[in-house]
């Protein structure tokens, strides 16, 4: 059952001392939601709420996210949320690259139980790790490409949209898009 084998790889992960970052966290953030869910949220890493609670978006970033997923019909029931590193980089900076290299084994194995139809990339840190190391989020952010097979897309990060609204537009376009993708494919999740 991909719930077992969620929580052994937790389980696993709670040991992790491959970067740095686990001298400073106060909680691994491995993930929420549903790993037999057809749809897979993908973000940066953990802020302070998150290191605080060791859940993936519960605060006003995560506050947001919710109601952007309620939006679309969608909630930790027919979703999984996962961050590129489980835990929280000094002052909410950008994640390393050694640190990123060090988690994205633990981002694959995630990705493989779930086996996602879509994944949605939250901001450009998660779409470089992702989608492409290059990718521009302001220029490519609501466009999909096939990654491995799966349908994958990346919008804005909640929290950029706590700091600027003008980008909310953008991303409302976005999730109806998305809701769109959903409908199309995938039978389990409405």
């Amino acid at each position: 059952m991909k719930s077992d084998e969620m929580q052994s790889l937790e389980r696993e992960c709670m040991g992790c001392r491959g970067c740095e970052l686990c001298k400073t966290r106060t909680n691994l953030v491995f993930g929420r939601g549903n790993p037999d869910s057809e749809v897979m949220f993908v973000g940066e890493g953990p802020g302070e709420q998150e290191d605080l609670s060791g859940i993936p978006f519960v605060g006003r970033a995560g506050k947001l996210l919710d109601d952007m997923m309620e939006m679309i019909d969608l909630s930790d029931k027919n979703v999984y949320i996962a961050n590129t590193v489980k835990c929280r980089p000094p002052k909410n900076r950008d994640p390393l690259p050694e640190e990123k290299l060090a988690c994205r084994s633990w981002l694959n194995r995630q990705l493989e139980i779930v086996n996602p139809k879509i994944i949605i990339c939250l901001g450009r840190i998660a779409a470089t790790e992702i989608i492409r190391e290059d990718f521009k989020i302001t220029r490519e952010r609501g466009r999909w490409f096939t990654v491995n097979g799966v349908q994958t897309i990346a919008i804005y990060h909640p929290a950029a949209l706590l700091r600027d609204v003008t980008k909310r537009p953008d991303t409302f376009t976005d999730l109806r898009e998305i809701r769109s993708e959903i409908r199309r494919l995938c039978k389990n999740t409405y």
